[in-house]
């Protein structure tokens, strides 16, 4: 008989990876949730100029997750670089809210907020790939539920931080995601016990002063280059193509290193990074173009009350947090039977569930808006739905695919890679956002009604056709996802 697996039975450093991740993402998305918002009231940027802005901002935040994973793996170790990237990002969000009096340090913020991340990111979902063996049915499950602590610090900051900036301002708002980190920090101090011999090789050395000296060099360098590409957005562009094809260029290397099964396994994993650069393009369109159709097309009234539609946002994490552990539960349940769906299988599914998003709200402008150009805040539940299933089929088994198809020795850098996916993702949502974006001093409903309704039937179209092209290779990329060496295959037959 199979055995039940609960999908609590997680190490324990899982509990303490869990906090860290959630009041971390707490900070990062109280930030996004309002940024776009920012640039247009605060700073006067027209739309087009803060979905680009916004665009390379957040490329440059997970641009830089694979030179993080590098610093954990190989200078000074998993947990000593997630800590010291926690700082920095605390640095960076109270630095936001003291540049609201002097706006020449906002892009100096961005920049440490884009670094720290950068140093953070990579090591705790690095951290607990380590603590499971080859081949535990609990990979999934754990990975899913660690992906739902990312988004209980999303829902609560997305739903809080757009009051906070409304009601208290801008700057009340960024302090309180500098908090965030502190509490990030806190939890690591007091679970620090349960990850002792756990970590990449430096960690278990004691602290190299010329390597800490070489990182924090490395850090401020790298906060005044980001502030510089940040104002020069065409360059931020070019540095992380080059970055993006020197990734990929060491990816194919390592892949064409190994042999058989190995290699099979690389590819698959290529190529569902690949797939997953289409559902990221996507989900850059919740904090701008989704966004502001929210402001200007959604009646926004909920059981009477009338909510910042900007916070309409945090019904991504509402609904991925609802449905991750079901979810989690369902792999673990067909996992430890042997009939879960396969990780190829698992991304198309998720496709076709962000292409019904799009469409879906397309068909409300086309279909069901008012005589003012106003839909229903259904409509918006709906989107989310859609997209939030997506993104747990696909971003939340991310992290999980690449621990089971990697090797161990390039578990940090090929984190990393899949987080630069999403810096690619995010230059290109934010073009495909300013196909959105109104006319300046444009805020009639009536006329904004038809540029996001065409906007979004099309991004709906190209998503289905994607979808059904990733059914149509799913059987191929699970028989090589589950390859195995003729060797083993010997070795298990006269066993």
């Amino acid at each position: 008989m199979s055995k039940n697996v609960s999908i609590f039975d997680q190490p324990k450093p899982f509990k303490m990876i869990f906090f860290i991740e959630l009041w971390e993402r707490f900070g990062y998305y109280g930030l996004q949730g309002i940024l776009a918002v920012f640039f247009v009231n605060q700073l006067g940027f027209s739309q087009q100029d803060s979905f680009v802005t916004f665009g390379a901002f957040a490329a440059l935040v997970y641009g830089l997750v694979s030179v993080g994973g590098y610093v954990g793996d190989h200078v000074l170790g998993t947990k000593r670089t997630m800590i010291f990237g926690a700082i920095v990002l605390a640095a960076g969000y109270f630095l936001m809210g003291f540049s609201i009096l002097e706006p020449r340090f906002i892009y100096f913020a961005l920049g440490a907020i884009a670094v720290g991340n950068g140093l953070f990111k990579a090591n705790p979902s690095s951290l607990l790939a380590k603590c499971y063996e080859e081949g535990d049915s609990r990979l999934d499950g754990a990975f899913t539920l660690y992906y739902m602590s990312i988004n209980i610090g999303s829902l609560v900051s997305l739903s809080l931080s757009p009051v906070i900036a409304a009601s208290f301002g801008y700057a009340t708002a960024f302090v309180v995601c500098g908090l965030g980190l502190i509490a990030s920090l806190i939890s690591y101090v007091m679970f620090r016990k349960t990850v002792e011999g756990i970590g990449s090789d430096p960690d278990s050395k004691p602290m190299n002063p010329k390597h800490l000296a070489m990182v924090v060099a490395g850090t401020v360098v790298s906060t005044l280059i980001c502030a510089w590409l940040l104002q020069n957005i065409f360059m931020a562009n070019v540095v992380l193509g080059l970055i993006g094809v020197g990734v990929v260029s060491i990816f194919m290397k390592e892949t064409f290193k190994v042999q058989g099964a190995a290699r099979k396994k690389m590819i698959v994993a290529f190529v569902l990074m690949l797939q997953a650069i289409v559902f990221y393009v996507l989900y850059a369109q919740m904090p701008t173009s989704l966004n502001f159709f929210a402001i200007y097309n959604v009646r926004t009234e909920i059981l009477g009350f009338n909510v910042n539609p900007v916070s309409l946002q945090a019904l991504n994490p509402f609904w991925v947090v609802l449905c991750s552990p079901i979810l989690a539960y369902l792999y673990t349940y067909y996992g430890s039977r042997g009939r879960d769906l396969s990780m190829p299988g698992k991304f198309t599914v998720g496709m076709f569930m962000c292409a019904f998003g799009f469409l879906s709200v397309a068909a409300a402008g086309l279909w069901f808006a008012d005589e003012a150009g106003m839909v229903s805040v259904g409509w918006m539940v709906l989107v989310y739905l859609f997209q939030s299933l997506g993104e747990l089929l696909i971003s939340g088994l991310g992290l999980a695919m690449v621990a089971s198809l990697v090797p161990q020795r390039l578990m940090g850098f090929t984190m990393g890679a899949w987080f630069l996916t999403q810096a690619a993702s995010f230059i290109i949502g934010g073009y495909v956002a300013s196909f959105s974006a109104t006319p300046e001093n444009v805020t009639d409903p009536l006329q904004t009604l038809p540029l996001y309704t065409e906007v979004f039937q099309n991004i709906g179209i190209v998503t289905l056709a994607v979808a059904v092209l990733m059914a149509i290779t799913t059987p191929l990329l699970s028989r090589m996802m589950n390859a195995k060496d003729e060797e083993t295959v010997a070795e298990l037959a006269t066993n």
